[in-house]
């Protein structure tokens, strides 16, 4: 690890000063990924500017809106009641990803932000166009069991590590910021990160300096209905092979609204709205559910060991929507 300065924010716009004035400063919050980064010397920021001190740790709801703070723990908003009972694939998706003590230490921001678990991203010896622009992949002729078969491109197919993320897709999130100029913007979920393409070391459309204060979340019938599954090596303390995210309203036995995504399978967390169109105004069955899975995984082009990933990814797709079909009756 390489030495740095270290300075206490106790305002947002004094810790969008600090970080955007130097272009080797970071912020720090929880740090369950950045620490691990820093000490592989995968990053080496020169300069952590602390958030922890700032207010941006409440979970509120007003209206038809509830907002959660950027350093809300990830602990405390899987457990928090209203997330329980309004948002049920969001307190699902917390409590399946990496283990109670990290949950009780990583933030709602962090999570948003946390780089891929590739392991030629997390090894200096690889090349990794993700970690050192143009170096090349060597993801693409090694092992490639747990990268991508959706979103992928010949600079990289490393897949996006959040559970969170994937639940967020289907809740119609927006990430609030605070700019360096002292104006905020609002990012929907689905914009927020990027796709590979031939610039894999730019992962979301956040700029250096911006912070993330809140996430806001539409309060709905179909967020009431949603369900997480993740399937993965084990059962605990550990990263999706592939999960599904999904949520549906249903009224007089047809489909009428819904919502998919899935994680462990894709180079971000991926909304499937082929998916979403085949569910729509179909009759929750075991026939429709297959024609959704198999819309999802259409597109997907396996690597040399992952090609398990499509009927993996198909199946826990299939298991969700039956689990969440089977919580109505």
């Amino acid at each position: 690890m390489q030495p740095f300065s270290f300075l206490q924010a106790t305002k947002p716009e004094a810790a969008t000063e600090a970080v955007s004035a130097n272009p080797q400063a970071a912020f720090f919050a929880g740090g369950t990924t950045l620490v691990d980064l820093m000490m592989l010397n995968i990053v080496s920021p020169a300069h952590l500017v602390d958030i922890n001190g700032l207010p941006l740790t409440t979970i509120e709801v007003t209206g038809n809106k509830a907002s959660i703070g950027a350093n809300v723990r990830n602990g405390d908003l899987a457990h928090n009641r209203i997330v329980r009972q309004q948002f049920p694939v969001l307190a699902e998706a917390l409590l399946a990803g990496a283990s109670a003590q990290l949950r009780n230490m990583a933030t709602t921001a962090g999570n948003l932000m946390q780089r891929t678990r590739c392991s030629y991203f997390r090894d200096t010896a690889a090349r990794c166009n993700k970690r050192t622009p143009g170096s090349g992949c060597d993801a693409l002729q090694g092992v490639n069991r747990n990268h991508a078969i959706l979103g992928a491109s010949d600079h990289c197919i490393a897949t996006h590590p959040s559970d969170l993320c994937v639940a967020l897709l289907v809740l119609d999130a927006t990430v609030q910021t605070l700019l360096p100029s002292g104006q905020s913007r609002h990012i929907p979920i689905g914009d927020f990160h990027l796709l590979p393409g031939e610039t894999p070391h730019l992962e979301t459309v956040v700029q250096h300096g911006e912070l993330i204060t809140h996430i806001h979340l539409p309060v709905t019938r179909l967020a009431r209905h949603s369900h997480y599954l993740k399937v993965s090596d084990r059962a605990s303390y550990e990263f999706a092979l592939a999960s599904a995210a999904v949520a549906l309203s249903v009224d007089n036995g047809l489909i009428t609204e819904s919502r998919v995504a899935l994680g462990g399978v894709a180079t971000r967390p991926w909304r499937s709205k082929e998916a979403e169109a085949s569910l729509l105004n179909q009759s929750p069955s075991a026939a429709t559910f297959l024609a959704a899975a198999n819309a999802a995984l259409a597109a997907a082009k396996p690597q040399t060991h992952n090609a398990f990933k499509i009927g993996l990814a198909r199946q826990t797709l299939i298991r969700a929507l039956e689990a969440l079909t089977e919580s109505r009756n």
